[in-house]
């Protein structure tokens, strides 16, 4: 197994496994919310379309956000948080910013994708593993550039897969073994800086829990602009 690392949505990796990484948050948040008792989260890129599917696929709650900001309308923002009580709903319909745009990228590409976060780093990294091929984890970033705290989990999803590095694996795991801990990792990124800004400081403590939950959510099937997500 040869392990690749894409820091930026815009890189092109061969290999058949994805792991989709957004670590602060939409990745956190399918995870939480799928182990709170979702069955199923529908990603989608756009706001409309989200309002569109929970029409259509209700009853289905919507959450998300644009640039850490409440969508009109929407019955939950972008915190892992939010959804760690009782399921609202069966469905849950989720747009943000970067995550869900990759997580609808990379099914279209990979022959299986599997949603990674600190939350359930053993168990994603188990799973991949276990299909014996080639595996690329794919960070959301920041509008298209570098994002700290997904290199960060990435380097962590990589020590954990073992198997044979490429060079941007091994730059990952260097980065990420370069931090104390996990929280230290996170927490020096643009995006937890904007968390604090927000008053969202405490999303960055909640999503940087190694293996909290023991889930591996992974897209099966395609429900019209929208990739879905289940365990």
């Amino acid at each position: 197994m040869r392990v690749h690392v894409a820091f930026t949505p815009g890189e092109q990796t061969p290999a058949p496994i994805g792991i989709v990484v957004d670590v602060l948050r939409a990745t956190s948040t399918m995870t939480q919310a799928l182990a709170a008792g979702y069955l199923r989260v529908l990603c989608c890129a756009e706001i409309e379309d989200a309002r569109a599917l929970a029409e259509s696929e209700g009853p289905a709650k919507l959450a998300g956000e644009r640039r850490l900001e409440h969508i009109e309308g929407f019955d939950f923002g972008n915190s892992p948080r939010e959804l760690a009580g009782e399921p609202a709903a069966e469905t849950l319909v989720l747009s943000t910013t970067n995550g869900t745009r990759l997580l609808v990228a990379a099914a279209a590409r990979f022959e299986q994708v599997f949603v990674g976060s600190l939350l359930n780093l053993a168990a994603v990294a188990f799973a991949a593993r276990e299909t014996g091929e080639d595996v690329a984890v794919l960070c959301a970033g920041v509008l298209g550039e570098l994002a700290l705290d997904d290199a960060y989990c990435a380097g962590r999803i990589v020590a954990a897969l073992g198997g044979e590095h490429a060079d941007s694996a091994a730059a990952a795991a260097r980065l990420a073994a370069s931090f104390p801990n996990s929280v230290a990792g996170l927490g020096a990124s643009q995006s937890a800086r904007n968390l604090r800004k927000h008053g969202l400081e405490d999303d960055i403590e909640w999503c940087a829990r190694e293996n909290a939950l023991d889930v591996v959510p992974r897209f099966v099937r395609t429900v019209g602009p929208a990739a879905e997500v289940t365990l």
